[in-house]
């Protein structure tokens, strides 16, 4: 008799070449549109910052919502009030990571609010098939949704070296820093399978990483997303 088994598949191992470094914060309080100052401050510690292109900056966000609270949405002058949770992140290869994490007790100045940066927890990427990122940039002459989409497709498309299926655009935001004010949209890209959900995640998508653009995240709900203009995107790929 002769009797083979199948081989199983061993479940996909993340690598750990990219990783999120997150900083238990202590301030009550910093401004809502921070993108630019947060940058600011960790380049005088992090000279080397605009060297690496998978490094990215989080911004920092309290709840969305909770207790009849919501986030303002263009407001220069408005405060976010941070709670004991909050935590700053940083998305930075292994090779530096230890350079990241020696920020530990650094207090960062910004625009005037003290951000006091304590204990850090590292997060691996995730294989999770819904892929979330607050902010890609709006190229300028792309005044219609379907012109952003098709361009974010197609970039997604050579960079993954796979077809995007499913894609998903939500609310729109603007950036400031200055001398300048950075049109984005959110978006969800769903059905990937692990080993390119982290690959997204590693490359993201667009310019912008310094501030929070083109970074995704595992997607936690269809509210994330936004639920202005709405709209799910098929390519058509099989």
């Amino acid at each position: 008799m002769f009797w083979e088994e199948d081989e199983k598949e061993l479940p996909y191992q993340v690598p750990e070449d990219v990783v999120d470094v997150g900083f238990k914060v202590i301030s009550k309080s910093l401004p809502l549109e921070h993108a630019h100052e947060l940058y600011e401050a960790l380049s005088n510690v992090l000279p080397w910052i605009d060297d690496e292109k998978l490094l990215g900056i989080h911004q920092i966000h309290g709840a969305e919502s909770g207790n009849g609270w919501m986030r303002p949405e263009d407001a220069e002058n408005e405060l976010l009030y941070l709670s004991r949770r909050a935590r700053m992140y940083i998305r930075t290869p292994a090779e530096r990571l230890a350079e990241v994490q020696a920020l530990t007790g650094q207090i960062l100045d910004i625009a005037g609010h003290q951000l006091e940066l304590g204990s850090t927890i590292i997060k691996p990427l995730s294989t999770q098939s819904e892929q979330f990122s607050r902010y890609v940039i709006v190229e300028e002459g792309e005044e219609q949704e379907a012109d952003f989409l098709q361009r974010v497709v197609s970039e997604l498309n050579e960079m993954l070296d796979k077809n995007v299926r499913k894609i998903m655009c939500g609310k729109p935001h603007t950036i400031r820093v200055p001398g300048e004010e950075i049109r984005t949209r959110s978006i969800m890209v769903a059905d990937l399978d692990p080993k390119i959900a982290v690959k997204l995640q590693q490359q993201g998508v667009g310019r912008g990483r310094q501030y929070g653009c083109g970074l995704f995240l595992p997607h936690k709900g269809i509210k994330a997303v936004g639920e202005t203009e709405d709209k799910t995107h098929f390519t058509g790929a099989k």
